[in-house]
């Protein structure tokens, strides 16, 4: 871990918190086949994949919220089945994107990487219980043998913690990019959030707004991407809501720039189909 920064951010933010709010309170598929954008997140436990959910939450209602349950302690993941998480944008109605939440990838046990391409593919239903080493069939309950194009995936994103990209094992980066091969055959975008800038990089715990200027991060980035082959322009540092008890713009500002973008690559994934 390391506190040396760039004079300058290596990476601007192209647009304000408002103008970030306003595009993701605006958006609607343009798709009609399309109720809902589907944004899956797979990547090891502990990453902050639930996490990253309630941020998203948190920074859309104003307020923390912790409705994904999470877990602190244990080296298994907590999640244990495919759920799906939308989130109200007023007392009527919601945004109309979806995230689905998966077990995480352990080196021996974890979700079956078979069963996330599955979901890819929009067989897997919600609420199915993944089975470490037991690959969903089709004569299963949880299996959705007719996937309507609003079942499907649009967007991958990949959650890594920033601390932990030269530890990550060899078994779990094989999984990782067997999941994005996939998803390459199939057409569906792909992008990354690196989470817990904070615990990763003492400037950036002092300041989040010194994520971008940090030379660690940034060789964090350039890690992960030689390691899974995303483009760096589709890496994005987030600092998921753990520890707050009230939501504030600068933790916001990286929580929206990287929804918008998935947003965006999930948009241009059904309107090019």
């Amino acid at each position: 871990m390391g506190g040396a920064s760039f004079s300058q951010p290596w990476r601007s933010m192209p647009w304000t918190n408002e103008e970030n709010l306003n595009f993701i309170k605006s958006y609607k598929p343009q798709n009609n086949d399309v109720e809902n954008l589907r944004i899956l997140l797979h990547g090891p436990v502990g990453a902050g994949k639930s996490s990253f959910i309630n941020s998203v939450e948190s920074v859309l209602l104003g307020r923390v919220t912790g409705r994904v349950m999470t877990d602190t302690i244990s080296g298994c993941s907590f999640t244990k089945k495919y759920k799906a998480f939308k989130i109200h944008k007023d007392p009527e109605s919601f945004y109309p994107f979806i995230f689905n939440d998966t077990m995480g990838f352990e080196q021996r046990n974890g979700v079956n990487v078979e069963d996330i391409k599955l979901a890819l593919m929009g067989h897997v239903t919600e609420g199915y219980k993944s089975i470490p080493g037991v690959q969903l069939k089709e004569s299963d309950q949880g299996y959705n043998s007719c996937p309507s194009l609003d079942d499907k995936v649009h967007a991958l994103v990949c959650v890594m913690p920033a601390d932990l990209v030269s530890l990550i094992s060899d078994e779990v980066v094989k999984k990782m990019r067997d999941v994005r091969l996939a998803a390459s055959d199939m057409g569906i975008p792909q992008l990354a959030i690196l989470t817990k800038v904070d615990e990763a990089c003492p400037e950036v715990k002092n300041n989040i707004n010194n994520v971008y200027k940090s030379k660690y991060l940034k060789e964090q980035v350039d890690k992960f991407s030689l390691i899974l082959g995303i483009p760096q322009n589709c890496i994005f540092l987030v600092n998921n809501y753990e520890s707050e008890l009230q939501t504030n713009e600068d933790i916001n500002g990286p929580i929206l720039i990287a929804l918008r973008q998935m947003i965006v690559y999930g948009e241009d994934f059904i309107n090019n189909l």
